[in-house]
């Protein structure tokens, strides 16, 4: 689905990423941890050509299509939707409003195409606050309107970056539950998530990134059992 090759993306002259390779897995959720400062949301930013940072050497290749120098936009119209770190909501938008500016494009083949009753059925706590204003909603109902906004898009790759970040814990368990969902449903997901218990109880795969490398790739299911990993590179 998704192959990173030796990507290195500075800020400026400060070097951020240091050659870093990721393979992402069809209808799995992938999960990069890491402490803060690391590099993740720099990761994330790379991998949908957003700037800064600047991308000054490697590859980021969806089903064989290079993404390194496309414009973000064209990237997301290739399948890749982003829920970005911070929501970036508008205050001034109704729950619909955001849902009906948002471009679809059509749904790959065996995916059912979003829509708002679908979005929904997903949250229907959203639902309930449909005609309430970005700055009337709760942090965690901004957090369901982002995923929303992003799956509006009918993404082949979901990129999540910590969407549980500050929420009540009745709100973390409901993103949890949509990401569930949506794993049973076979969407792909790379996860960048702070909450460690939160992460481990949703991936397949764990990535950590450290200094703006990766130091460990694994099964999540080995990663919850080596304290030596999590207590080196997460302070666990």
């Amino acid at each position: 689905m998704l192959e990173i090759s030796e990507l290195h993306s500075n800020y400026g002259e400060a070097t951020v990423l240091r050659g870093v390779n990721l393979h992402v897995p069809e209808r799995q959720v992938t999960g990069l941890l890491g402490r803060n400062g690391m590099g993740k949301t720099t990761l994330i930013r790379s991998i949908m050509g957003l700037t800064p940072p600047q991308v000054i050497r490697g590859s980021v290749r969806l089903n064989d299509q290079e993404l390194v120098g496309m414009e973000p936009e064209d990237i997301a119209r290739l399948g890749i939707g982003l829920v970005p770190q911070g929501r970036r909501l508008f205050a001034s938008l109704t729950v619909m409003e955001h849902i009906a500016i948002c471009p679809q494009r059509q749904a790959s083949s065996g995916r059912d195409t979003w829509t708002a009753a679908r979005a929904f059925e997903l949250f229907p706590r959203l639902g309930e606050r449909r005609k309430h204003r970005g700055s009337q909603l709760s942090g965690g109902e901004r957090q369901m309107l982002a995923i929303v906004r992003a799956l509006m898009t009918n993404p082949d790759l979901l990129l999540m970056d910590e969407p549980t970040e500050g929420l009540a814990p009745v709100m973390v368990q409901a993103v949890e539950s949509a990401i569930h969902t949506l794993k049973s449903e076979g969407l792909t997901v790379l996860l960048v998530e702070q909450n460690l218990r939160s992460a481990l109880s949703l991936i397949d795969q764990a990535h950590i990134l450290e200094t703006g490398a990766l130091v460990y790739s694994g099964p999540a299911t080995e990663l919850r059992h080596d304290a030596q990993t999590l207590r080196k590179h997460l302070g666990v």
